[in-house]
């Protein structure tokens, strides 16, 4: 059962106002703070996996003092209801993509661009370096904290009738896309119809023909059972967006020094977990689609093609000088070894 923002803000041992255990019986001892953790994954999927050790290394560093509850599976709604209920102290942590970001973080739209990143090695070596921490940093005027950066892996376009080998393939082609302008605006440059719709509904809207594709990594396209409905899976690579584990700023400032520095240190040590977990999963999942019995066929088309199309979308989000220097930094960094 899911729970509503009204539930989550009200739960009963709050992770910063916690009572005695005689007033709230079955509460964890008062010297003790819980942080609520949520994400849209099931239990065992790369990111839970990566919060689970952060939990684990968290209560190690405090001496059991600091906890994480962690609330998998969308339990507190979609990733957009998620960040707002952290903006306002309903939740502690949370662990989303960065298109929610985008409207109000603008420093998050830079490495949501479309083929931003070389490789996955190049997303990796900016995000942990000095770009990635900027963008980081941005999130504190809004109310959150940035913890780390995990992985999303490579998004490409999964489609019902016929693969894309060419941005015209996609003319007339109503593609689901998450809810950010960024994504509305590079699927237009490509041709198609962006069609915003909750990840929860896309299985369906696949199978009605209400969509004609979308666009996601290889656990997402196997995990969310698309390949049934969506058969041909076109690796164009166009977006290789890290996703962040931030905090309430409102939890962080009643957090003390000592705290502040556990929960950065167990984010940040939980990355190279998740990163791992996540390119097993991302071989496993490749596994299970094409040993699958829906016949998936994968293309292989050049991605430049779909590259050079969308440098109008640069132009539109890289609209002043301070975004326009992240780019250019994250540009200069050089890939780290696979």
């Amino acid at each position: 059962m899911k729970i509503n923002r009204r539930s989550a803000i009200n739960l009963g041992c709050s992770s910063l106002a916690l009572g005695s255990l005689g007033a709230m019986s079955g509460c964890q001892a008062s010297n003790t703070r819980t942080l609520r953790t949520a994400d849209i994954f099931p239990e065992g999927f790369p990111t839970v996996v990566g919060l689970q050790a952060m939990a684990d290394d968290l209560i190690a560093r405090s001496d059991g003092r600091l906890r994480m509850k962690l609330y998998p599976g969308g339990q507190m709604g979609a990733e957009k209801d998620a960040v707002e209920l952290t903006v306002f102290g309903g939740l502690d942590i949370v662990r989303v993509a960065l298109a929610p970001f985008n409207t109000f973080v603008p420093e998050t739209r830079v490495p949501a661009l479309p083929f931003m990143f070389r490789s996955i090695p190049h997303m990796r070596a900016a995000m942990d370096g000095a770009p990635g921490q900027h963008i980081l940093d941005s999130m504190r005027s809004h109310g959150l904290v940035g913890l780390a950066f995990y992985d999303s892996g490579a998004r490409s376009f999964y489609t019902t009738g016929r693969p894309i080998l060419e941005p015209s393939d996609l003319n007339g082609m109503k593609i689901r896309v998450q809810n950010s302008d960024l994504y509305v605006s590079m699927i237009r440059a490509l041709g198609g119809n962006p069609t915003p719709i909750p990840l929860g509904e896309v299985y369906q809207a696949l199978l009605q023909g209400v969509i004609d594709g979308a666009e996601n990594n290889w656990p997402s396209y196997e995990s969310l059972r698309h390949f049934e409905a969506a058969k041909f899976y076109s690796l164009t690579r166009h977006v290789i967006s890290p996703e962040v584990v931030a905090l309430s700023l409102k939890t962080w400032e009643k957090l003390s020094a000592e705290d502040q520095e556990h929960v950065m240190a167990a984010a940040k040590a939980s990355v190279p977990i998740m990163r791992t977990s996540w390119d097993a999963r991302v071989k496993r999942s490749e596994e299970l689609v094409l040993g699958s019995e829906h016949n998936v066929e994968v293309a292989q088309p050049d991605s430049s093609l779909f590259q050079a199309q969308v440098q109008s979308v640069w132009g539109q989000f890289l609209d002043n000088p301070t975004l326009m220097k992240l780019s250019e930094d994250i540009q200069a960094v050089q890939e780290e070894p696979a």
